[in-house]
């Protein structure tokens, strides 16, 4: 019986959470159960998404999967993105230099600003009439 080493870890960005699995394998990518260019069609958002493995030279022997929920295609890029890069670091820490120069270790704070009452959105105001 063979045994696969697993990696697993958690991303998120805005409202958008990704559970990542790193399994021993031949470089396989599915999000949701489809192919990664099936589920991200824009291809700035793939290269993004895809950042991690290309910083971590021996990336093809991974097969990644993804559970990722919430949020819209930005937010789970970036959500995808950060797993990846934290289930890289289980797997080799001695990548963690290489990851963390390029920013990939640390987490995006910035989320939606709540809507304030009295006004029509977060920042914005209703129309002030003179008259």
């Amino acid at each position: 019986m063979q045994t696969t080493t697993n990696y697993t870890a958690i991303g998120r960005r805005k409202t958008s959470v990704a559970r990542v699995r790193l399994a021993d394998g031949s470089g396989k990518f599915t999000v949701n159960s489809r192919p990664l260019d099936e589920y991200l069609t824009i291809p700035n958002l793939r290269m993004h998404a895809m950042e991690p493995l290309s910083v971590a030279a021996g990336a093809a022997k991974y097969d990644v999967t993804v559970l990722v929920a919430g949020g819209g295609p930005t937010g789970q890029a970036g959500a995808i993105r950060l797993g990846i890069a934290r289930a890289l670091l289980k797997a080799s820490p001695e990548i963690k230099t290489a990851l963390r120069e390029k920013g990939l270790l640390t987490r995006d704070p910035r989320s939606r600003e709540r809507k304030k009452y009295g006004q029509p959105g977060a920042r914005r105001r209703f129309q002030f009439s003179k008259r």
